[in-house]
Parts: C-alpha cells; sequence; structure tokens
C-alpha cells in the first residue's frame, strides 16, 4: 500500500467550513432544539458536507489528524469542533493568530513527526507556500474539504514519499 502521512494537519476556516469564525459568524456556538449548530444570533453554521467522512476515513487509516488555524477567535474555534464532534478525530490543535510556520514547528515538537511526514490542507495559497519550504506536502483546498481532495493529497503525498 502506498505511503501513509504520520499526521494530517487541517486549516478550519474555508477548509473545514464555509466562513471565517471570527467575523462571518458571532460566537459563542450552541447546538439548538432541532439538532443545529447556531451562532449566538441563531444563525445556522454547517461544516462543508464531506468533512466527517473525510477525518472518519484517515482515523480509519489510522492516520492522526491535527488543526492549525491562525484566527483570533480561539475559544469559538475550539466550541464549534467540539459542537460538530469533530473533536475527537484531532490529537493536535495549534488555534491561534501568527504564522502557520510557527503552528507546524510546534506540531512537530509535540508530536516528534518531521515536517516531510506531515501532510497539509489549507485554502490560503500564503499558508501553503510557508509551510511547504519546511518539507511538508501541502494541499491547496478550493471550495472546502472533500474525499477527492484526500484522495488526491494522500497520492501526492506517496509520490513525494517515492521521489523521483
Amino acid at each position: 500500500m502506498a505511503r501513509l502521512p504520520k499526521l494530517a494537519v487541517f486549516d478550519l476556516d474555508y477548509t473545514l467550513w464555509p466562513f471565517w469564525v471570527d467575523t462571518h459568524v458571532d460566537p459563542p456556538f450552541h447546538r439548538s432544539s432541532d439538532g443545529a449548530v447556531r451562532d449566538r444570533r441563531g444563525q445556522a453554521v454547517r461544516l462543508y458536507p464531506e468533512v466527517p467522512d473525510v477525518l472518519q476515513q484517515l482515523q480509519d487509516l489510522d492516520v492522526p489528524v491535527a488543526a492549525a488555524s491562525r484566527t483570533g477567535e480561539i475559544e469559538g474555534a475550539n466550541q464549534l469542533l467540539e459542537l460538530f464532534g469533530l473533536d475527537r478525530y484531532f490529537v493536535h490543535r495549534e488555534i491561534y493568530p501568527g504564522s502557520k510556520v510557527t503552528h507546524f514547528e510546534r506540531l512537530q515538537q509535540k508530536t516528534g513527526v518531521g515536517f516531510s511526514q506531515m501532510i497539509f490542507f489549507d485554502d490560503e495559497k500564503r499558508n501553503i507556500v510557508d509551510v511547504s519550504k519546511l518539507g511538508v506536502t501541502c494541499i491547496h483546498v478550493q471550495n472546502g474539504m472533500n474525499l477527492q481532495t484526500l484522495t488526491q493529497g494522500l497520492e501526492t503525498f506517496a509520490k513525494a514519499q517515492a521521489g523521483p
């Protein structure tokens, strides 16, 4: 079987959900009586539809998952991960403003996983550029995370491991 990453890292805003948690929605969040996750104003907030399947597939493959987000709305982002039932998938969370390089240096320190053994999914090109310089396989997410993007990302990672 193709080589798998030892850590899969996801951005949050516009990667797992279709909004910026610090500007487009209004924390705190809660689960309403109809089961929907809503913000303070009662506005429903959602994940991209295939995100739970993506995270479950990685769990089934025994690939640990981490979050790396530059949001200033740290509490709201963590709250959403819990309300959506995604917190069980994430072994580490680096959620705070600043460079994604810092997030990855801390993930490496905490996990002992080398940068070349990580894969990173993010919607922002500047983060892809910065983190790829560390040797991380970076996948630019367009229109939200889905199973096709995961499959293509894992194939890209396996090819990078195989070398030229």
